[in-house]
């Protein structure tokens, strides 16, 4: 079911084929909006969920967030199909799990790719799209961080530290591109997907637990908020919203 609140608009997500991202771009096309799905290397598997999505006029694409090119190439494709883009939504990364304490298993190479993928990628893509969103006279950046950015507990060092940037980030730029683009953060705690390795039920419970109101995120929970962002908090800019059920009250 389609409700319209955002009928006209044209949304990318890029990590469209993760849990987050494809419950966010689900949550927008029912709002009414075109999306872009974006993946990284599977076309099939996005052209699946664009396809899959309630509404018409959706886009399947493929760009990686470390190849400026790629995301570059990406604004024209869409420019070119829709000849604008209200929204954009920063969904991709990665992670892997290194204990705090276990300082040299933190490679300098791991460092430099955990920068890469979620703080380089994110602002790149930014880039890429800036003049699309400053066209659409009401442009949103909705990025992907994460509580570890405040509370300094995650999958490891470099993690924290990359979605802290992503904060400031948003800060930054949610004063410079003012009025024409609103930049907002949304952080979620733990959410049940598969985008830190080697979490599953054991650790979901045990976390689930220990959470306020009792249970774990869902993609979905997220995916609301960015809808959000874009329908009902459109006051709202250099900030970031807390999608956690509490956990960081912990």
């Amino acid at each position: 079911m389609v409700n319209n609140m955002l009928e006209g608009k044209v949304a990318v997500v890029i990590g469209g084929a993760g849990g987050i991202g494809k419950a966010a771009a689900h949550r927008l096309a029912a709002s009414g909006a075109r999306v872009v799905v974006v993946g990284m290397n599977d076309l099939k598997a996005v052209e699946e969920i664009a396809a899959g999505l309630p509404g018409a006029g959706h886009m399947a694409a493929l760009a990686s967030i470390t190849d400026s090119a790629t995301l570059t190439a990406l604004a024209q494709d869409v420019q070119g199909r829709y000849g604008k883009a209200d929204i954009l939504v920063n969904a991709a990364g990665f992670t892997k799990p290194v204990s705090h304490a276990d300082l040299d298993a933190l490679s300098d190479e791991l460092i430099d790719e955990m920068f890469k993928v979620n703080w380089r990628g994110q602002f790149a893509a930014i880039r890429a799209f800036r003049a699309l969103l400053v066209a659409s006279g009401d442009g949103l950046v909705v990025n992907v961080s994460s509580i570890s950015a405040t509370t300094g507990v995650g999958s490891n060092v470099a993690y924290c530290a990359v979605k802290a940037g992503l904060d400031i980030m948003a800060v930054s730029l949610g004063r410079t591109l003012a009025p024409h683009i609103r930049v907002v953060n949304v952080a979620p705690g733990v959410v049940d997907t598969t985008f830190v390795p080697g979490r599953g039920a054991d650790f979901n419970e045990k976390v689930a637990g220990t959470t306020p109101l009792g249970r774990i995120g869902t993609p979905d929970d997220i995916a609301a908020a960015i809808e959000a962002c874009a329908t009902h908090l459109t006051f709202t800019t250099g900030t970031t919203l807390v999608v956690d059920g509490g956990r960081r009250l912990n």
